[in-house]
């Protein structure tokens, strides 16, 4: 079965450059050149992943990412022209998956996809336990899905890989360049600050007070841990 894709993007010639390549590459793929139309399909039909694109007609990618977040979990690549850090932070705070700027090889685009697409896909047969559960945190390995005191948490998938790793490896202290490389599996681009921002989000997501953690603390200097102990 191949895997559905959407792209929202203004620019004709390059949708369907990245369309005429992915569907080579055994992908469905979907476009919509306007921001509300893209929205619009995003929330109405079911895709593995979106390319989004920051700048759009009518509704930017930001608005987009942010209301496609509050319904689902769907992995997001954003593009965009825009190279300051900023636009980057912004986007991966919104909860993208991934940031690429323009101009980009069509080949990493495609690379980038197939490790998003495998993480969310990944097997779960080597992990001893399907329910992992820290006090009144409980985190579902087989359908990845997080609840707190009871309450559903909405994760992103780089949020539950991230959290997935901390859990199975309670009290070890990672660096962001050893995050980087066992959850994002390639090189990106040398910002391990897109690390910091994931964490924030997952720490906004479980801790109730993340000035006072409960679960994920930081190791000034190093990295981030995860410990289970009050």
């Amino acid at each position: 079965m191949m895997n559905k894709i959407l792209i929202i993007e203004d620019e004709e010639a390059i949708a369907e450059l990245e369309k005429d390549y992915l569907e080579i590459s055994d992908f469905e793929v979907t476009i919509e050149n306007d921001g509300e139309k893209g929205l619009k399909t995003a929330l109405s039909e079911e895709f593995d992943l979106i390319i989004l694109d920051l700048m759009l007609p009518g509704i930017d990618g930001y608005e987009i990412c942010k209301q496609i977040r509050n319904q689902k979990n769907i992995p997001i690549i954003m593009v965009s022209a825009k190279k300051d850090d900023i636009d980057k932070i912004r986007g991966l705070g919104l909860g993208a998956d991934d940031y690429m700027t323009k101009p980009f090889n069509i080949l990493e685009v495609k690379a980038r996809i197939k490790t998003i697409l495998r993480r969310a896909s990944q097997p779960v047969a080597a992990e001893k336990k399907k329910i992992i559960r820290v006090r009144d945190l409980e985190v579902n390995i087989v359908n990845r899905s997080v609840t707190l005191g009871g309450k559903e948490v909405r994760l992103t998938a780089k949020e539950f890989d991230l959290l997935q790793l901390f859990i199975n490896n309670r009290g070890k202290v990672f660096s962001r360049e050893a995050m980087l490389e066992t959850v994002w599996k390639y090189d990106y681009m040398g910002d391990a600050r897109t690390v910091d921002v994931h964490i924030r989000r997952l720490r906004e997501k479980i801790e109730r007070n993340t000035s006072q953690p409960e679960f994920i603390f930081t190791k000034w200097g190093v990295g981030y841990y995860f410990t289970d102990k009050d």
